[in-house]
């Protein structure tokens, strides 16, 4: 399907792997003209250089750590013309209980993941009122929606950027912009492996044994789930879409 994507530009950030990568490379195969924000030069090299060549697009990156809010000023005085969309997925916010999760980890996790993408709609949406218009998708998580003690900074953070996302987008239609946000579940990533040792270890005191917390009946999604839905939100498909979350995760949070 043609979304009418074409010629547009879309800033993504976390996009050096894992559902930021595989949003990339569904918006630049619309024809939509990429920048990818991450911390690792190298793999965002790799990836810009891929993209263009195969898709004929106009792709650029810049590697920053979004959790310093000076990287995010930097960011946008690097970035010329309009801004046509905007995809929050930077940040990995650590597993773990109340006890295990200290000040300092919790801090620096949402230095990133709250503070990165509430400072990347703050920029983002002033130049898209400046430009007339725009969309800001962002990808945030289904903890928010089912908290769990074992996940409780990132249940925490993800259900701030719920209520965020929300409270923007209610309004943000006054002024030509569209804010959604994503809620993936499980998705086929290294981040996922990540956690699931984390749980293997509380659980079973054995991180080897993650796979045992894979469900075979309802297993994880994969990345372009998630890269497909990004890209039909930020479409005109989706042009009474505003303020509201969407929640992609196999219907695990109706179970």
């Amino acid at each position: 399907m043609d979304l009418g994507l074409r010629g547009r530009k879309a800033v993504i950030t976390g996009s050096s792997k894992g559902l930021g990568q595989a949003t990339a490379e569904t918006l630049a195969s619309e024809g939509v003209d990429v920048h990818l924000v991450a911390r690792d030069a190298k793999a965002l090299e790799r990836i810009t250089t891929d993209l263009a060549k195969r898709h004929g697009v106009e792709a650029a990156f810049s590697a920053l750590d979004l959790s310093n809010s000076a990287n995010v000023d930097n960011l946008f005085a690097q970035l010329s013309g309009p801004i046509d969309i905007l995809v929050n997925n930077a940040g990995a916010i650590p597993g773990g209980s109340i006890d295990l999760i200290d000040e300092v980890r919790w801090r620096e996790a949402w230095d990133l993941k709250v503070f990165g993408y509430i400072n990347m709609c703050r920029r983002a949406y002033a130049r898209m009122q400046e430009d007339g218009g725009g969309v800001i998708v962002n990808v945030i998580g289904a903890a928010g929606e089912r908290p769990t003690p074992g996940y409780v900074a990132g249940a925490g953070g993800n259900a701030s950027l719920m209520a965020i996302t929300r409270a923007l987008g209610g309004h943000s239609r006054q002024d030509g912009i569209r804010v959604v946000a994503i809620n993936p579940g499980q998705i086929k990533t290294d981040r996922l492996v990540t956690l699931l040792k984390t749980q293997a270890v509380e659980q079973f005191g054995d991180d080897n044994r993650w796979e045992e917390l894979v469900d075979a009946t309802f297993p994880p999604g994969e990345p372009h789930h998630i890269a497909d839905l990004v890209a039909f939100l930020a479409s005109d498909l989706s042009s009474n879409t505003t303020g509201t979350v969407v929640t992609c995760d196999g219907g695990s949070c109706a179970r």
